[in-house]
């Protein structure tokens, strides 16, 4: 595509201005009758977030979304991009942007009719019109909007009342663009009331100089329920001038979660990791049990990053053990579920309770809980124990044997660090195990097949039916009514 140089050239291809609001939205509307799909890689929210943003797009409206940690707010403000023109024309040499048929500063307006059809122009990419700030309490007017420069005034012997020493912050400067303000509530008060006819009428005040610039640009900020009351708040006349506040969410299902976790942790590591569907579950459902759990702080919200965090150190702790034990061997063991805490003790903020447990116990409860809602899914529950001669026929444990095995006093121990001979030897003992595990579940690979035969042991263990110990990074199955007594 060629690209004009002059505003001469431009008015020959019959260019016309437009408002980025008013851009966002005819392209907007392109793409949804062209059936392209918006807002790529954001999943979940195709019945709920993505029509109130395009909603508030096609309204030409400031946008606030508003949602706990690790919902995609601030990728989807990036996202927003798209909707403008790939390039835009401005003149060359101008700090804000300015279109060569609207100049709004003095400088330009006297350039535009001294230069007439030669005015030379430049060509502004969509990827450079967007510009976001993060709300800090030491983010000043100056830093926003502008302030006077009493060097430039020197340098450029100019009355300090003149517009030309006013040095314009990054909102002026993302003239016909987005700006985004991550953390509103961060942001003080009185810096908040500086927006506030940026938003409106467009006016803006340096230092007691009032100046009329007619910014061009949507606004977009971002804010966590949480930080209304222990950092900060958003001021009402700002909140009221926002015209559309679109509220984020945490996947609805494991499906979604999954989907986003897969698409995001780093997966890809040059060698053969494989990891099956019931594993992946598991890694996920430590989120949901998370965001659920009563010593976590529901307030602060339990981001999408701990799944994602958790995923990619499993996979690590597969290539580890590959490592020690010099094997070809990149397939998951339960055991390596344990391997995780790290990426759980730090995403958790915890309530007074939760800070007694100890951050450890609860990453280990939320594994377990989230091992058993899996069984629970995929496995038939332990049935009670009989007590006369037709429960015996009516409630059959299919687990009985496993449970016998335990309770003659024998003992399993695994480990993830264990080679793979010894770790398939060990299971192999449990008589009827892996037996029980083809039966209940259809692998297409052996490995598969252990990794089932540990899930049962996993899941009777979540069940109350037999006890484990894990001292040293060992995991060792045994009887539970010994190992009470034992205690």
């Amino acid at each position: 595509m060629k690209l004009a140089k002059t505003i001469g050239e431009l008015k020959e291809f019959g260019d016309t201005s437009r408002t980025t609001k008013e851009e966002m939205r005819n392209n907007l509307l392109a793409q949804i009758r062209d059936s392209k799909k918006r807002f790529p890689g954001i999943i979940g929210y195709e019945r709920t977030v993505i029509p109130q943003l395009e909603n508030a797009i096609l309204s030409k409206h400031d946008i606030i979304l508003l949602g706990l940690r690790g919902q995609a707010k601030t990728r989807i403000c990036r996202q927003l991009v798209e909707f403008l023109d790939e390039y835009i024309p401005v003149i060359h040499g101008s700090e804000l942007n300015e279109s060569p048929f609207e100049p709004v500063s003095t400088r330009n307006i006297k350039l535009v009719q001294d230069a007439g059809d030669e005015l030379e122009i430049d060509w502004l990419h969509r990827e450079q019109r967007y510009q976001e700030k993060l709300a800090t309490p030491d983010v000043s007017i100056a830093d926003l909007i502008g302030d006077i420069d009493p060097i430039k005034a020197v340098r450029e012997k100019l009355d300090l009342s003149d517009e030309e020493v006013i040095h314009w912050g990054i909102i002026p400067r993302t003239n016909r663009g987005l700006f985004a303000i991550n953390e509103l509530p961060d942001l003080q008060p009185r810096i908040q009331v500086a927006l506030l006819n940026i938003l409106e009428e467009n006016d803006l005040q340096i230092r007691g100089f009032p100046i009329r610039i007619p910014l061009d640009m949507m606004l977009v900020f971002t804010a966590n329920p949480e930080d209304y009351t222990n950092r900060g708040n958003i001021i009402t006349p700002l909140k009221d001038r926002i015209s559309s506040q679109i509220n984020t969410h945490y996947p609805d299902s494991l499906d979604d979660g999954m989907k986003i976790t897969q698409q995001e942790a780093w997966i890809e590591r040059g060698n053969k990791v494989t990891i099956p569907n019931l594993i992946k579950e598991v890694i996920e459902q430590i989120a949901f049990e998370a965001r659920e759990n009563e010593y976590v702080d529901q307030s602060s919200g339990v981001s999408a990053r701990l799944p994602i965090s958790a995923y990619e150190n499993l996979i690590s702790n597969i290539e580890r053990r590959a490592a020690i034990n010099a094997e070809d061997d990149y397939f998951p063991r339960l055991c390596d579920i344990y391997a995780v805490i790290g990426s759980i003790v730090g995403k958790v903020e915890m309530v007074y309770e939760g800070e007694l447990e100890g951050p450890t116990i609860l990453a280990v409860n939320l594994i377990g809980e989230a091992v058993r809602r899996t069984f629970e899914r995929h496995f038939p529950l332990p049935r009670k124990e009989a007590t006369t001669p037709e429960e015996m026929v009516r409630n059959e444990n299919i687990y009985e044997a496993i449970t016998d095995y335990f309770s003659t006093g024998r003992q399993l121990e695994l480990s993830d660090e264990m080679p793979l001979s010894m770790y398939k030897s060990r299971l192999d003992e449990v008589i009827g195990l892996k037996k029980l595990a083809q039966k209940l579940y259809n692998s297409l690979d052996e490995r598969e097949t252990y990794l089932i035969m540990e899930f049962i042991l996993e899941g009777l263990h979540r069940m109350n039916m037999i006890a484990k110990e894990s001292p040293d990074n060992k995991f060792i199955y045994s009887d539970m009514i010994e190992n009470i007594l034992r205690k």
